[in-house]
């Protein structure tokens, strides 16, 4: 009983805090500057990954780019040169810890451990829509997002406990992106993202500090009904969402 009256207390502060929320909608968000910002990007080599290093080459923020791809990597860093960018690149292999270590100790010696002595920083997780809700024959795909999500929810509450304020995270959740890793993706959602659709989304959201970015923002609606509708109706729902692909084959590259 004494767990619900503390409920009940919470009452004012649910009012205000959406009341807020609701204010901050209609106020445009300031924008940080990342001018000079060591910036690390995995998957730099093609992709996301490329794009995004573009945007913070543009920003003038020095880039740290990794991928296991040398000649991708090489084409991003020529670009990223080109924007007028500061940048260092390392063939790193990221499902290899020791190398992932070895190229941190020649950049940054310590990620988040340094942002957190430094109280600066701010840490992007790649997840996707498929880390909110389940896909079929996408076993293994659903799953690595649900942990890619799970982590960033996980380290902000962590940094919210230790009061390390000045460390920033954000997630990105999109849905289908045209890169080729899945073929022929389909929904009534909308149409399959553009890459530069995803990534102008993704540095609007690091640049406002934003959490989670949902593409499309439905995706956002749509997490919340899938924890307060029935099950049965849920079945429904989905197929009239009809998400259908050919088959997952992996990143294809640009000419």
């Amino acid at each position: 009983m004494k767990f619900f009256l503390d409920i009940l207390l919470l009452l004012p502060l649910l009012i205000f805090c959406s009341l807020e929320s609701f204010v901050k909608l209609f106020i445009p968000k300031r924008r940080k500057s990342v001018t000079g910002e060591i910036v690390l990007i995995t998957g730099a080599g093609h992709g996301i990954g490329r794009l995004t290093a573009y945007e913070f080459a543009k920003l003038k923020s020095k880039l740290v780019l990794w991928d296991i791809n040398k000649h991708g990597l090489e084409e991003t860093a020529a670009k990223c040169t080109g924007l007028g960018a500061k940048v260092h690149t390392f063939v790193v292999d990221c499902s290899n810890r020791e190398d992932i270590y070895n190229s941190a100790k020649k950049t940054t010696k310590a990620f988040l451990p340094a942002m957190m002595t430094n109280n600066h920083g701010h840490i992007v997780t790649v997840a996707s829509a498929a880390g909110h809700t389940v896909v079929p024959f996408l076993l293994a795909y659903c799953s690595s997002k649900f942990a890619a999500v799970g982590f960033h929810r996980a380290l902000t509450d962590e940094l919210a406990a230790l009061k390390t304020t000045g460390v920033k995270t954000t997630c990105l959740c999109p849905n289908f992106i045209n890169t080729g890793f899945i073929k022929n993706p389909s929904t009534s959602l909308g149409p399959t993202l553009e890459p530069e659709e995803v990534v102008n989304r993704l540095m609007n959201g690091i640049l406002t500090e934003q959490k989670m970015i949902f593409v499309p923002s439905s995706i956002a609606f749509l997490t919340i009904l899938e924890r307060i509708l029935p099950d049965r109706f849920l079945v429904a729902l989905k197929r009239k969402i009809n998400v259908r692909f050919d088959a997952v084959i992996g990143y294809k590259t640009k000419a």
